[in-house]
C-alpha cells in the first residue's frame, strides 16, 4: 500500500513480532512511516464493526413499503431524496474502509438482482453486532466466521426448499414480483404501470429456447422531461435520440424495410494529401459531377435493395440525403454502435459494411419508423417489430427528479423479473422466508458440537432483524409481531409474513407479496461475506495524509 514502509518479518530475540517501534539491541526500530495510524486486536475489530453498523443503521429505517426516505445534500448543494438503499449508499460520502465494504455489499446486491440491498446491509450489520456478543464470550473470530459459513450454507438449503416454481407464461406471478420490488417507492410514481412495462419488456427480450436468459441490457431507457408520467410507454423496437438526415425526407414510413450500414454514404477523404490541377470551369464541373455520380450510385444500390429506411453508423453527404429524399427513403446518420446493435436485434437486420451484396435476409422489418417531436426534442421511433429481441422504454416526467426516480424504480423491477425468469423460482416476502430460516437454523445449531455452534445460534438471531425492522418501520410492536410469526410458522404456515398496511400476520403468497429466490440467496451470501471479511481483520494500518506543498512566496 502506497504511503507506508513495513518490514514484514521483524522479530526480537525470542521470535516475537516487533511493534510499530520495535527494539533491537535497545535501539528503536521504526517500521512505519511517520504519521501512520495503527489499530490492533480488539481495538481494530471494534472500530471496524462500529463503522459497519453505522452504515446499516443509516439505511435500516428505509426497509419495506412503510420505510422512510433520506435527504442527501452534496457539497454543491444538490439534493437527492430517496428511500432506495443502493442509491443512498452510492450518494453518501463514506471514508472508513470497513464502511466502504458495506457499500460494496449493497453495490453487489444491486448489480446481481436489483433488490434486497437494504436487507443485505442490515443483515451484515446485525451479524457483526452478534459477533461482538460472541467476542465477549471469548469466541475467536475464526470460529465465528466458520459458524457463520455453516449457517449460511444451511440457510440457502432451507430457502431452496421454500421456493416455488414459475414459468415466463405466468404473467400474474411476474407482475406480483415486479410490484413487490417497487412497492416502497415514491407514491406519486405509476408503480402498476411500471411493473407491467417491466414484465412486458423482459418477456420480449427473454430467450428461453436454450436455457433461460433475460438480458436487461437489451432494454433501452429514454428519459424525457415533459409530459405526464402516465405517458410512459414500452416501444417494441428502438427509440433513438436522433432526427432525419434531411427535412425533405418522409417523416413516417409504414411497413418499413430497414437497412443498417456501417459505411459512410459520402466520398471518403484520402489519408494522404493530394493535389488536383483544374484549369477550366469545365474540368471543375466534370470533377463535381463525378462525385455526384458516385453518391447517386450508392443511393441507387440502396433503392435496389428494397429498403425504405436507412440507419447509418457514419455520415451521409448532403447530396446523398437529397437523392434519398427524392426516392422517399428515410435516413438517419451517425447512429452509435450500441444503438445499431439494438436496431439489429429489434428489427432482425444485419449490419452491413458494403452495399454491393445486399440480400433480402439482410433487411430488417418494422411496422412503423417515424420521427416525432416530444416537448422540444426530436426522436426516431422504430415501432412494432414482429419479434424484437431489443426494446425501448420511454419515461415521461415533469422534472428531472421524477424521471430519474422512475428510472431507478423501473430498473429494480426489470432486474427482479429478469432474475425470476432466469431461475424460475420465487419465495414469499414480508419477512416470511427469514422467519422460516430462523426456526430451522435453531434446530440445526442444536445438532452441532464445538464452539461453532454458538455462532450458528447467533445467525438466526441476526436474521430476525429483517422481520423486526419491517414491523418497526410500519409502527408496529416488533416483539408481538415476531411472537405471532413464529407461532404461525411452527403451525406449518410457511408463507406467513407481515402485512405492514393492516399490522396483521397473513399468508404472503396469497397476498401476492413474493420475491425472486435469487434476491434472498444473494442477500444472505453478500451479508455473510462482508461480515466474515470484517471479522477477520485484526490490524488496521492507515497511512498519514500527504502534506500539500506550501504556497511559494510572492
Amino acid at each position: 500500500m502506497e504511503g507506508f514502509c513495513i518490514a514484514a518479518n521483524l522479530f526480537g530475540a525470542k521470535g516475537e513480532a516487533s511493534s510499530a517501534a520495535g527494539q533491537m539491541g535497545g535501539i528503536p526500530v521504526l517500521i512505519l512511516k511517520e504519521g501512520t495510524r495503527r489499530s490492533r486486536g480488539k481495538d481494530a475489530q471494534s472500530m471496524n464493526i462500529t463503522a459497519a453498523k453505522a452504515v446499516a443503521d443509516a439505511v435500516r429505517t428505509t426497509l419495506g413499503p412503510k420505510g422512510m426516505d433520506k435527504m442527501l445534500v452534496d457539497s454543491m448543494g444538490d439534493v437527492v431524496i430517496t428511500g432506495d438503499g443502493a442509491t443512498i449508499l452510492k450518494e453518501m460520502d463514506i471514508e472508513h474502509p470497513a464502511a466502504k465494504m458495506m457499500v460494496e455489499v449493497a453495490k453487489t446486491q444491486d448489480e446481481e438482482v436489483g433488490d434486497g440491498t437494504t436487507t443485505a446491509v442490515i443483515l451484515a450489520g446485525e451479524l457483526l453486532s452478534k459477533a461482538e456478543e460472541l467476542f465477549d464470550m471469548g469466541v475467536h473470530p475464526t470460529v465465528i466466521v466458520k459458524g457463520y459459513r455453516l449457517a449460511e450454507d444451511r440457510s440457502k438449503e432451507i430457502l431452496e426448499s421454500l421456493a416455488k416454481s414459475v414459468s415466463p407464461e405466468q404473467e400474474d406471478i411476474l407482475l406480483n414480483i415486479a410490484s413487490t420490488a417497487i412497492k416502497g417507492k415514491e407514491d406519486r410514481l405509476p408503480k402498476a404501470k411500471l411493473a407491467q412495462i417491466a414484465v412486458n419488456a423482459i418477456k420480449a427480450v427473454a430467450d428461453i429456447s436454450d436455457g433461460r436468459k433475460a438480458d436487461i441490457k437489451e432494454i433501452k431507457i429514454e428519459k424525457i422531461e415533459g409530459g405526464g408520467i402516465e405517458d410512459s410507454e414500452l416501444v417494441r423496437g428502438v427509440v433513438l435520440d436522433k432526427e432525419r438526415a434531411s427535412i425533405n425526407m418522409p417523416k413516417k414510413i409504414d411497413d418499413a424495410l430497414i437497412l443498417l450500414l456501417n459505411k459512410a454514404i459520402e466520398i471518403k477523404k484520402t489519408e494522404t494529401k493530394s493535389k488536383i490541377d483544374i484549369a477550366t470551369p469545365e474540368q471543375m464541373m466534370s470533377f463535381l459531377n463525378q462525385e455526384e455520380k458516385l453518391l447517386e450510385g450508392m443511393v441507387h444500390q440502396i433503392e435496389k435493395s428494397g429498403a425504405n429506411v436507412v440507419f447509418c453508423q457514419k455520415g451521409i453527404a448532403d447530396i446523398a440525403s437529397d437523392y434519398l429524399a427524392k426516392s422517399n427513403i428515410l435516413a438517419v446518420k451517425n447512429v452509435s454502435e450500441k444503438d445499431m446493435e439494438k436496431l439489429s436485434r429489434a428489427a432482425d437486420a444485419k449490419i452491413l459494411a458494403e452495399l454491393e451484396t445486399v440480400s433480402d435476409s439482410d433487411i430488417g422489418k418494422a411496422c412503423i419508423v417515424e420521427e416525432k417531436k416530444i416537448v422540444d426534442k426530436k426522436f426516431i421511433f422504430v415501432r412494432d417489430c414482429s419479434n424484437p429481441k431489443s426494446v425501448s422504454v420511454l419515461l415521461h416526467g415533469g422534472t428531472k427528479h421524477v424521471v430519474e426516480s422512475m428510472e431507478i424504480t423501473l430498473n429494480d423491477a426489470l432486474r427482479v423479473v429478469s432474475a425470476v425468469i432466469e431461475d424460475g423460482k420465487y419465495v414469499a416476502g414480508g419477512g416470511s422466508p427469514e422467519i422460516e430460516v430462523s426456526l430451522w437454523l435453531r434446530e440445526y445449531a442444536a445438532s452441532l458440537t464445538g464452539r461453532e455452534q454458538l455462532a450458528v445460534y447467533k445467525f438466526p438471531e441476526a436474521i430476525d432483524i429483517i422481520a423486526k425492522t419491517l414491523a418497526e418501520n410500519a409502527g408496529l410492536d416488533s416483539l408481538d409481531i415476531l411472537i405471532e410469526l413464529r407461532s404461525q410458522h411452527e403451525k406449518g404456515n410457511r408463507d406467513a409474513g407481515i402485512d405492514v398496511y393492516t399490522g396483521n400476520v397473513v399468508n404472503m403468497a396469497d397476498m401476492g407479496i413474493i420475491e425472486p429466490l435469487r434476491v434472498k440467496l444473494q442477500a444472505i451470501n453478500s451479508a455473510t461475506e462482508a461480515a466474515s471479511m470484517i471479522l477477520r481483520i485484526d490490524d488496521v494500518i492507515a497511512a498519514g495524509k500527504e502534506k500539500l506543498p506550501g504556497t511559494p512566496p510572492g
